[in-house]
């Protein structure tokens, strides 16, 4: 499935230079007005943002200030695409929470560089934490504001693994936010299910416990909230690619 990406420039010729540069490798979404940009973001999901720095209205560091400061699109990453080249501009896209700046006249080359790898690095931030039994969730957080999301879930997701009622629905009221902003907000962080990273935290849970040695298999699936060793065995080789005890016996030889 093709990364979807907005584009916003009050150029259009500008505008619709980068989506042709861009248009064969994502799904392309344009704008020609930052503030209707930031309506867009409500009901399309993007993967990352390409915005002018001097627009009318809402410039691109206002934009890129409003995306960064809500919760529900902090984590997209930001392009600022300028012929505003001074290092005072730079330091303040950056400081605003901008991730990267590329100068006008800018080389295609370079743009869909840029684009490959701040994509490419958020998907292997995502891919090491779902793959890696002890890595923490908020491995996959890129500003402040998701860190502390990802350790809030994460802490109410443990402290109830025993509990019939965790679902999304639960987490939603727990977390004090709808269902859809929830549902959204993990997919964009994690590409995950609300459901996925429940049972993945529960995963983890488990491995924690195994890695400390003060328990039995068995007890540890118990703790964690499976319904017997056998299961627990079979979803932890399936997630982690090794049974729960070359797991343990993986962390004894460190």
């Amino acid at each position: 499935m093709l990364q979807s990406i907005l584009i916003i420039d009050d150029n259009q010729d500008i505008l619709n230079l980068v989506a042709d540069v861009l248009k064969n490798s994502y799904v392309i979404v344009k704008s020609t007005d930052a503030r209707e940009a930031l309506t867009m973001l409500s009901s399309v999901s993007v993967q990352l943002i390409i915005s002018d720095v001097v627009m009318p209205g809402m410039d691109g560091f206002e934009f890129c200030k409003a995306v960064k400061s809500s919760f529900e699109h902090c984590h997209i990453p930001i392009i600022l695409l300028t012929a505003k080249n001074t290092l005072m501009s730079r330091i303040e896209g950056l400081e605003l929470g901008a991730d990267a700046y590329i100068d006008k006249p800018f080389s295609p080359r370079h743009l869909k560089a840029q684009v490959a790898n701040l994509i490419s690095n958020r998907n292997t931030l995502k891919d090491y934490f779902v793959n890696s039994p002890l890595v923490h969730i908020k491995t996959m957080a890129t500003v402040k504001a998701d860190e502390l999301f990802l350790e809030r879930l994460n802490d109410i997701i443990i402290r109830n693994l025993d509990n019939a009622q965790l679902d999304g629905g639960f987490l939603a009221d727990a977390l004090h936010m709808s269902r859809p902003t929830l549902y959204r907000k993990v997919k964009a962080i994690s590409n995950l299910t609300v459901n996925e990273l429940t049972n993945l935290t529960r995963l983890k849970k488990a491995a924690e416990l195994l890695a400390a040695g003060q328990y039995r298999v068995f007890e540890v699936a118990n703790i964690t909230g499976f319904n017997s060793p056998n299961q627990f065995n079979r979803i932890f080789h399936k997630q982690f690619n090794m049974s729960p005890s070359n797991f343990i016996k993986n962390q004894s030889q460190k």
